[in-house]
């Protein structure tokens, strides 16, 4: 018997093992799991993990087929969350799509409006300004940090480990501060605009981001005390979850799920966006494609981030009072005193709010390397203000088709261990 039936009929009481309609005498109870498959024998059981259970990272269900503790099979259920974006788009303006890329991948709400902006800018043919280039690294490099720190944080816990946690939320929380500052909101941010930003940042921020990159790699060396050669960590995650890089190719894996194999692919490189091409950093690139390699990655990639923004930060230091827009009326709206005493500026601040931004009819496709994988934005335009598609590729829902592989012949607990080490969203998953 196929899995498929044991599920449905674990899912729906009043069926025999064969899926078809039993007559259960009133007030009787139903089968129990040992006779849905005979094929599971005298040691086997089905398990659900979640869909509500803090270790599966969000409303993700897996049904584990278990012999003993050890995993024969792993049917991830997805769609608890579904939220339709991609079709809510389609009845939105292009800068009006922005607050719903907050709500995909939660976690790295900047980035993904970075992503978004740039899709709609290669559509429309759009040259940025460097400023606007500068700010747009910033927050896509500090995306990628306070991403990184809630993975290792909630794996750190997954697997027993507590203090560093709390080291991670408190660093997380001073760039917290700094996105509330720029951006008025801590987790929906909705920061860029289309040819442009919301905002410049404020006066403090360049100082405050100092601070931070200057005394965060001191964090970053705690952990990698308590972690790296811990006997106890290292006995969990090396060798498990293996992946090499030819199956990690092979299931379009990116980001640290990608590298961690030993596939040295990282779109900021191999296919510069915002100049990156011009930053000195270094891409980690692992070994062995386990849980193990997996965490060296993300933290490297930390370290790789904060260089980045240092970069960024001697830059701006150059730019100070450069437009952050492009000077373009039908594309920015104009400043709101201009807009109030001009009459030519109003009628373009009253196009812009009541038509939107018309990208001419075409298509286009962007990747950008947020810090799940390569993260992708594909539009169809008809020169409408609104697009005819909006399809995302999430990092996170492709990544999440290696877990039933990894986790064949693991160890129940491993599960646990396996599923972070992949660091998904649901909402990117499920979108």
């Amino acid at each position: 018997m196929s899995l498929r039936t044991v599920e449905l009929a674990l899912a729906t009481p009043g069926l025999d093992a064969d899926g078809t309609p039993s007559r259960v005498p009133l007030g009787a109870g139903g089968p129990s799991l040992g006779t849905y498959d005979e094929d599971l024998g005298a040691e086997g059981m089905l398990v659900n993990i979640g869909p509500q259970h803090p270790a599966t990272h969000g409303v993700l269900r897996l049904v584990l087929e278990l012999e003993g503790e050890t995993v024969k099979r792993c049917i991830p259920h997805l769609g608890y969350l579904h939220s339709g974006f991609e079709k809510l788009g389609e009845y939105r303006q292009y800068n009006q799509i922005i607050p719903l890329t907050d709500r995909t991948d939660y976690l790295s709400p900047m980035a993904n409006n970075v992503a978004l902006a740039l899709a709609v800018e290669k559509l429309m043919g759009l040259e940025l300004t460097e400023r606007c280039r500068v700010l747009r690294v910033i927050a896509c490099e500090m995306s990628r940090i306070i991403s990184h720190l809630v993975w290792l944080g909630t794996t750190g816990i997954d697997l027993g480990a507590f203090t560093p946690f709390l080291w991670s939320f408190q660093e997380r929380e001073r760039i917290y501060n700094l996105q509330e500052m720029w951006t008025g909101a801590r987790l929906t941010t909705s920061l860029t605009r289309v040819g442009g930003l919301m905002a410049d940042i404020p006066d403090g921020f360049e100082a405050g981001l100092r601070d931070f990159t200057r005394t965060f790699p001191d964090t970053l060396r705690e952990v990698d005390t308590m972690f790296t050669r811990n006997a106890i960590w290292i006995g969990r995650t090396q060798g498990v979850g293996v992946l090499t890089a030819e199956e990690a190719i092979n299931q379009s894996l990116s980001g640290p799920m990608l590298r961690a194999s030993a596939v040295d692919y990282d779109v900021r490189k191999d296919r510069p966006y915002l100049d990156y091409e011009t930053y000195d950093f270094d891409v980690p690139v692992g070994e062995h494609g386990d849980i193990y390699d997996r965490y060296r990655v993300r933290l490297e990639e930390m370290v790789q981030s904060n260089r980045i923004l240092e970069q960024a930060l001697d830059r701006l230091a150059g730019l100070k009072g450069a437009p952050i827009n492009v000077d373009d009326p039908r594309v920015i709206l104009p400043p709101k005193s201009r807009a109030m005493s001009d009459m030519e500026a109003m009628i373009f601040h009253f196009k812009q709010v009541m038509e939107g931004v018309k990208p001419p009819a075409g298509e286009a496709y962007l990747g950008v390397e947020n810090p799940k994988g390569e993260l992708g934005y594909y539009f169809v335009s008809d020169g409408t203000a609104k697009p005819v598609r909006w399809r995302i590729r999430p990092p996170s829902f492709i990544n999440l088709s290696s877990l039933p592989q990894m986790c064949e012949g693991a160890l129940l607990a491993d599960v646990i261990a396996i599923n972070a080490s992949v660091d998904i969203v649901m909402g990117e998953v499920d979108r």
